[in-house]
């Protein structure tokens, strides 16, 4: 079984791979314009033939880079007469109350494109008004003659009833076959009227650009003699076929991301970690997730950007908290005088400045050269040399004259700020979820991770940092542990206890039907299959419910103890309360649907042995690790040459091909058995 892990981050696309019974890398520059070509130059890199592949799994930014710069196709939103404005209005809530200059989301479709047709179902699926074909056909006309590219169609309550929906999907698709078109309920069969709009219209705003880099990339491929799997990383850490992925690009927004945590989930299982911190720093971002059990939380409610001002959308999604810091993000001095840095980011064209391709802007990698903390020779294992002094004149020009710093003061100050910025996004996974983060620890991995980790951890008390093997294509890696998951949901309103068991079965084999169908498009057998249900349960009178297993329908409509009892001792664990006297009220039911892979070979290689490839040699080099310091000669180490079972104390730096690992002084560092790197930092006063 030979298979590869390719994920396109902002500045670098990353592969991993098992060929041929070895594990296989390579770390090459993303091409924004068409990253079919980086993908062409990792697999080369690696000395990967395509056509000797089984299969190849994907992860990409693309999705939600084109949400985040608002650089998706022009289109249009159909929906039921006198609900023009649902998506436009949004919640009534104030997420930010004390901020003057609050602003609610800004809708991906403008109100001139937004289009009313005459139909009514309820949320019964009783037609109450029939659908005008007529008016339809005109607003088809309409949408032509406004140069349309995707139509978002969310018709109320065709969660309940999709037959309206269907049958203007079926009238755009044959007079403007070149249209994207996304039907709602093709998306979610879920009620929020507000919610199922956004995400529809996500999908249909993505859906363009990202089809057609897919298709790209399919052509690509299949024009050899590849005839294997072609997979793609969808949000809630599992896999899709490339076809429903071109169909659903929504459920790809977070599919790089994701795979890096799966992978530090399958860690800190073999670690017997109960509960850790993910953390990933790349190039554009930093973001972190927290992991249970081996697990990273699935929220089914999520925001592409800022909290406030970002864009709904109502898919099941590993709980992953982003923040716009990374190793290409920019500094910057504003009017006032103060040091900032991101979230604008350099990209991967041109870069940082220390990549010699022109560039005149000071990122966070440009400033970890200054301080010493990267070799310029062995970046990308000495693939790409970097330019010390146009760093450091890029760093004085804007920010260190304008500062009155010389150019080591500034890239320190650059760190600190940067630090400062990811620590937030750590803690809104741990601090903010009433975890104590001296209880966890933190898996950093990404290629500027290791850099900032410790850092980042001694800030919030985290007691022990891992460094993955491979951590520069760590999410390339968790690419090859995904398996295969699709879910399914039905909104269903009633009270536990007096529901019928008919009506509760009738929901869940049309879940199960539309599972098998999606099984046959995607060549899944039964034998794969693993079927698993829930209910999302509230107490009578709360608003957000809670996702609880359940294994029959019996539990819902019969004897009901087992499940009241699941659900209070969930609601304890997430509140700290619960009301077991409480009428309980379900809202929607769920299948979760997996086919595990058929290979664990990335699982075995994260416990298998480690062998060092050659004797430990140590340098020296100055490094500045914070102000209260000078520079201090500090140890070299190259993590490939580290033998299991090896120690070392900080400061270090500990370099490997395609990553980074500071060491800050005091830390003590221990190989692993299977040549993780386990860090104890150093113990430091609360106060």
């Amino acid at each position: 079984m030979n298979i590869v892990g390719i994920d396109i981050g902002g500045t670098f696309t990353d592969l991993v791979g098992y060929v041929d019974g070895k594990i296989v890398t390579s770390k090459t520059s993303t091409v924004p314009a068409d990253p079919t070509q980086g993908i062409a130059r990792s697999l080369e890199l690696a000395d990967c033939d395509p056509n000797e592949l089984n299969e190849i799994l994907h992860g990409s930014t693309i999705a939600i880079n084109t949400v985040l710069e608002r650089k998706g196709a022009r289109t249009a939103l159909i929906t039921t007469s006198g609900f023009r404005d649902v998506y436009a209005i949004g919640r009534s809530n104030r997420i930010q109350a004390f901020n003057l200059f609050f602003k609610r989301p800004q809708p991906l479709v403008p109100r001139s494109l937004t289009f009313e047709i005459p139909e009514r179902v309820l949320a019964s699926g009783e037609v109450l008004q029939a659908l005008d074909e007529r008016t339809v056909a005109g607003i088809i006309a309409e949408i032509e003659a406004a140069g349309v590219e995707s139509v978002a169609v969310c018709l109320l309550h065709s969660w309940a009833n999709p037959a309206h929906e269907r049958r203007v999907g079926d009238m755009l698709r044959e007079a403007l076959p070149n249209v994207f078109v996304t039907l709602s309920h093709k998306i979610l069969r879920e009620y929020r009227e507000y919610e199922r709009s956004s995400t529809t219209a996500l999908n249909a705003f993505v859906g363009p650009r990202v089809e057609g880099y897919l298709k790209r990339l399919e052509t690509y491929l299949r024009s050899g003699a590849f005839g294997g799997k072609i997979h793609i990383m969808r949000s809630n850490g599992g896999v899709m076929s490339i076809g429903q992925a071109q169909e659903q690009p929504v459920s790809m927004m977070e599919s790089g991301p994701v795979a890096g945590m799966i992978g530090a989930g399958r860690l800190a299982k073999l670690l017997g970690l109960k509960r850790c911190i993910g953390f990933d720093m790349g190039g554009t971002t930093a973001k972190s997730s927290l992991i249970t059990d081996g697990a990273p939380a699935i929220e089914t409610g999520y925001v592409i950007g800022e909290e406030a001002d970002g864009q709904p959308m109502q898919l099941p999604v590993v709980n992953i908290v982003e923040v716009g810091a990374g190793g290409g993000s920019i500094a910057w001095v504003d009017n006032a005088g103060g040091l900032h840095v991101g979230p604008q980011s350099v990209g991967a064209d041109p870069g940082p400045a220390c990549y010699g391709k022109g560039a005149d802007l000071p990122v966070v990698t440009d400033a970890d050269l200054i301080l010493g903390r990267i070799n310029p020779q062995r970046f990308l294992n000495g693939g790409m040399p970097l330019d010390k002094s146009a760093s450091e004149k890029a760093m004085m020009s804007k920010v260190g004259t304008s500062l009155g710093l010389n150019a080591v003061e500034a890239a320190l100050g650059v760190a600190k700020i940067a630090d400062t910025s990811m620590s937030l996004s750590v803690r809104a996974v741990s601090i903010h979820k009433g975890i104590d983060p001296r209880d966890t620890a933190m898996i950093a991995f990404g290629g500027a991770g290791p850099l900032h980790a410790i850092a980042i951890a001694r800030e919030i008390y985290i007691p022990q940092v891992i460094i993955p093997k491979l951590p520069g294509t760590f999410s390339a890696l968790g690419m090859l542990m995904a398996s295969w998951r699709q879910d399914f949901v039905q909104t269903f309103i009633g009270r536990v206890g007096e529901l019928s068991e008919d009506a509760v079965n009738k929901v869940y084999a049309e879940l199960v039907a539309s599972a098998r169908e999606q099984m046959k498009r995607d060549g899944i057998s039964e034998t794969e299959a693993d079927y698993r249900f829930f209910a999302d349960l509230r107490y009578v009178g709360q608003e957000h419910a809670i996702s609880i297993p359940i294994e029959s329908t019996a539990q819902l409509s019969g004897d009901t103890s087992e499940v009241r009892k699941r659900f209070d001792a969930e609601h304890d664990r997430r509140y700290s309360q619960s009301a077991p006297t409480e009428a309980l009220e379900i809202v929607s039911l769920r299948l979760v649907l997996t086919a595990a892979r058929t290979d664990n070979v990335a699982e075995e290689w994260l416990s298998r042995p480690w062998e060092p490839e050659a004797e430990v040699e140590v340098g020296s080099r100055d490094v500045v690790f914070d102000e209260a310091s000078k520079p201090l000669k500090t140890a070299i180490y190259w993590r490939p040459a580290l033998p299991a079972g090896f120690k070392l104390t900080g400061p270090a730096v500990i370099e490997e091909p395609n990553s980074t690992i500071l060491i800050h002084p005091g830390d003590e560092v221990v190989v692993h058995e299977a040549g993780h790197l386990l860090v104890t930092l150093a113990k430091q006063s609360e106060e």
